[in-house]
């Protein structure tokens, strides 16, 4: 009988459950991962890995299959004895100077998805090498599995909280008494996702007032896609205008992304929240360093790197690269369009849970509402208004298309003529205002993203428009 054919994209191996994200695949990818980690451990690391989960259908129970698979290749396991966020597993990994991390999670994918996220073991996301070393170990040596009970009583799998040190840690990287006294009332929507109870449990005790919504354990994620994008905050929007609050922090499905709305449901967009972030720690924190970005990121941060004199390199889209970057020191911060946000003297890892701790710490270190803060942003940097269309196009046309778009540029956008074209990951038009397009085909989903920047809602709406259009001409 043949095999599946497993590919492992931007983040990991991400399927359809049932379809190809089945008990046998995952059988292979982790007997593959053992292999390699088996071949290839990295120095000053215990043969330990650390195995955990998100809320998805089958997911604690494709944990425990992992778990197995790797105790029966003689690796030590470290369980997940909840479903927990993917930074508080990655954190886990470099605490237990494990070989790795497995992640059974989608993140932000539609329900009926399942995923495995490999973690190195610096606690963040593995390297593009790694994938590719664990796809061509696939189907090389036959699956071993240790039953799990058996694996407890051989002391192989240890099933522990993973949430309490992760927590403990983040508390540190803020100014914990000045969040804790500063009275903020704020909401969190965990989208259904493992977010739910997280800032309630890390600020239980202090003045802060916290309201979870869509906190229950939900794995069709109330119909939505756990994401943190305007299109899935209807609900808590509405509950906002009802109950407003000063704030509202929304987490994604694995909880290492964050979107928001202001106290009254207004979306922020993760472009506003990144701004504001790294206003924070170089006007009210004085720290500096090198900035990274992934290139469909506002670039409002140019403007802002440009004026306080900071270093910024612009990576490809997905946490890995700006991952590698970290690793390298003297990061500020490092961060991409969809949430993902690093910080110093942490995991090279995104952490929506640690965002939305610095984020209150900006409240309460400035006293005023976000919106006033992002008026003041805009004063100072101008408009910025973005938008981002994700469209069905076939996979065997994506490579043609790139091809011709890198090729036949639009001799404008949002009518400044075009003075860039970059092709390192998707095809950016970047115009001599500012304004840029871009279009890129998503690394987890069969689909063509397109993103697009400009001073106005009504240009940035014309670029997406415009990126319709090219999308039709082959």
């Amino acid at each position: 009988m043949s095999r599946q054919k497993i590919k492992f994209g931007t983040d990991g191996w991400r399927a359809v459950i049932a379809e190809d994200f089945t008990f046998a695949n995952v059988d292979r990818v982790a007997q593959a991962t053992a292999e390699h980690w088996k071949r290839s451990r990295p120095k000053r690391t215990r043969k330990k890995v650390v195995v955990g989960c998100d809320r998805r259908f089958l997911a604690d129970q494709f944990a425990e299959r992992v778990a197995e698979v790797f105790a029966g290749n003689g690796f030590e396991v470290v369980l997940g004895d909840s479903p927990t966020p993917t930074p508080a597993i990655s954190f886990a990994v470099k605490a237990e100077k494990a070989a790795g991390g497995i992640v059974i999670t989608a993140s932000h994918n539609p329900a009926r998805f399942c995923g495995f996220k490999l973690k190195g073991y610096f606690g963040g996301s593995a390297a593009s090498e790694t994938s590719r070393a664990v796809e061509a170990l696939l189907d090389a040596k036959p699956v071993k599995v240790l039953d799990l009970n058996l694996a407890k009583r051989k002391r192989l799998v240890c099933v522990k909280n993973l949430h309490t040190p992760h927590s403990r840690a983040i508390r540190k990287l803020v100014d914990f008494d000045l969040v804790a006294n500063s009275g903020l009332r704020f909401a969190h929507d965990a989208l259904f996702g493992v977010g739910a109870g997280a800032f309630e449990k890390i600020l239980e005790g202090t003045r802060c007032e916290v309201t979870t919504l869509n906190g229950a354990h939900d794995p069709l994620f109330g119909g939505i896609h756990p994401e943190p994008i305007v299109h899935n905050y209807g609900p808590s929007s509405a509950y906002l205008r009802r109950h407003p609050h000063d704030l509202c922090l929304v987490t994604d499905g694995d909880a290492d992304r964050v979107g928001g709305m202001d106290g009254r449901g207004n979306a922020l967009t993760t472009h506003q929240i990144i701004c504001l972030l790294l206003h924070h720690y170089v006007v009210n924190r004085g720290q500096r360093g090198r900035v990274v970005k992934a290139l469909t990121t506002t670039s409002m941060v140019d403007r802002i790197c440009e004026k306080h004199g900071l270093e910024l390199l612009e990576t490809g889209v997905g946490f890995k690269y700006i991952c590698t970057e970290m690793q390298k020191g003297d990061v500020l911060m490092g961060f991409e369009e969809s949430g993902g946000i690093g910080f110093p003297g942490h995991i090279p890892e995104r952490d929506g849970l640690l965002a939305g701790l610095v984020l209150l710490e900006l409240l309460a270190t400035e006293k005023t509402s976000v919106n006033k803060l992002l008026a003041k942003l805009e004063k100072q940097f101008g408009p910025h208004r973005y938008e981002r269309l994700d469209t069905h196009f076939p996979l065997g046309k994506r490579a043609k298309l790139m091809n011709h778009c890198a090729a036949k540029p639009p001799a404008k956008l949002a009518g400044s003529p075009v003075s860039e074209v970059k092709t390192f990951d998707g095809v950016k038009y970047i115009a001599a205002n500012g304004a840029w397009l871009m279009l890129r085909g998503s690394g987890t989903e069969p689909i063509l993203r397109i993103y697009a920047e400009a001073k106005s809602d009504a240009d940035a709406k014309k670029l997406i428009r415009l990126g319709v259009k090219l999308t039709k001409q082959v």
